[in-house]
């Protein structure tokens, strides 16, 4: 035999396999139409209500869930993509610790979101679905007894009809008995029958007592229950998206903060790395040939000297000086003619008395005094020699403009000008 559970005696058992077999034979009975059943409309349509409300409700409880594992799924994926950004951003651009302090704050606000919705959304709905599976079982309960109550009222009801024929049959017998037996006997033969009898009745009336007093208090307790189970479903809805869409929206309304203050990093990183381009620019174009750079101030000029008077020269001059005055002659001479091979045919082959050579300006000078010449980026200029050497102030040249040259054949226009606003050509 099998051992029996712990706290389950044999009797008990008995009694609940009788039961099972009695619930099954009378179920099958109401199927075949021989038995009728206990029926409820009212009842039923809370069971269903009751079923969709919990149904309902645990479709909610997953897609919520879900809806988290989201929001989790979102979260690691932005703070994946700050930690990026915050390890890529190099500590010389603009806003270093604005982007660290930033991305700090992205992962909070996530973690808040999360946790506010898992306290306030989630927890409530657990709250709520919690009582569907006692008030479940009470429903399956009390459809049970209600199969116990036809039982017992089916019996019952069985057993009034036979009453009569057991007493017609117990008249008979004890008809039967008064041939038979002494006229002693006959009376308790008869008195053993019918308290037979009365004892089964007796019997089957009390056990449909318990029945339908079980079953009525079960019916009673859900009828109350189960509407107002009903009717609360919509507090339960409200306040489970109201407090979703409130999170929702500070998230999002802070969410959008954050944003806002990246982009003005990211605008504010890109002008500093286009200012730094013009500064790299600028750097090149100082790094470039000597001939586009921009010249330093033009030498400067010392004070007039005088000029002897004509006695004073006469007075001076000797025989030996102008001997040598002769060699500097000649020597100027055919300095200025190797000179004049070398320049540019750009003076149609009559060039100025004492040309040297010709140079082009670079950089524009502005004449700052009687005896300067004005000079413009390109003005070809024919450099000539001073009349007395001693009068050239170092890095300064005597010239005329070509042009002015070339129309007008005329060097009243000469000037000095500084040298390293030209370059030789």
């Amino acid at each position: 035999m099998a051992e029996i559970g712990k706290g389950v005696t044999a009797g008990k058992l008995a009694i609940s396999v009788q039961k099972r077999l009695t619930r099954a034979q009378e179920k099958v009975m109401q199927k075949l139409g021989k038995a009728d059943e206990t029926r409820d409309v009212a009842f039923e349509e809370m069971v269903a209500n009751f079923n969709k409300q919990m149904t309902e409700g645990g479709k909610l409880q997953k897609d919520l869930k879900a809806y988290l594992v989201a929001v989790k799924t979102m979260h690691d994926a932005s703070r994946r993509l700050q930690d990026c950004l915050a390890d890529m951003y190099e500590p010389e651009w603009f806003g270093k610790e604005e982007m660290d302090a930033l991305t700090e704050d992205t992962d909070t606000l996530w973690l808040d979101y999360h946790q506010n919705i898992t306290d306030k959304s989630l927890t409530s709905l657990d709250s709520y679905l919690t009582q569907f599976p006692d008030i479940k079982a009470r429903i399956a309960k009390r459809d049970r007894k209600m199969v116990d109550f036809d039982s017992a009222r089916h019996h019952f009801s069985s057993l009034q009809k036979g009453k009569k024929k057991d007493e017609a049959k117990i008249a008979k017998q004890a008809a039967l008995l008064e041939m038979a037996a002494p006229s002693w006997a006959q009376g308790l033969i008869s008195a053993h029958q019918v308290a037979q009898t009365n004892l089964s009745f007796n019997q089957a009336e009390e056990e449909l007592g318990r029945a339908q007093k079980i079953f009525e208090e079960l019916n009673v307790e859900l009828q109350d229950e189960l509407p107002s189970l009903w009717d609360n479903r919509v507090g339960v809805y409200v306040n489970t998206f109201q407090g979703l869409a409130g999170h929702q929206e500070k998230f999002h309304g802070e969410m959008s903060k954050l944003s806002q203050n990246l982009n003005d990093i990211m605008t504010k990183l890109e002008e500093q790395r286009e200012q730094n381009e013009e500064t790299n620019h600028s750097e090149s174009a100082s790094s470039a040939p000597k001939a586009v750079q921009r010249p330093g101030p033009p030498p400067s000029r010392p004070p007039p000297r005088p000029v002897p008077s004509p006695d004073q020269r006469e007075q001076r001059e000797d025989p030996v000086e102008d001997e040598a005055s002769v060699a500097d002659v000649n020597t100027d001479s055919s300095t200025t003619t190797t000179q004049q091979s070398e320049v540019t045919n750009g003076s149609g082959g009559d060039l100025p008395p004492g040309f040297l050579y010709k140079v082009k300006a670079v950089h524009e000078y502005a004449a700052t005094d009687g005896d300067e010449l004005e000079l413009k980026i390109g003005d070809d200029v024919l450099v000539l020699a001073f009349d007395n050497p001693d009068e050239q102030d170092d890095g300064w040249l005597l010239g005329v403009q070509e042009s002015h040259w070339v129309q007008k054949k005329d060097i009243s226009v000469k000037g000095v000008f500084p040298e390293n606003f030209t370059q030789k050509v």
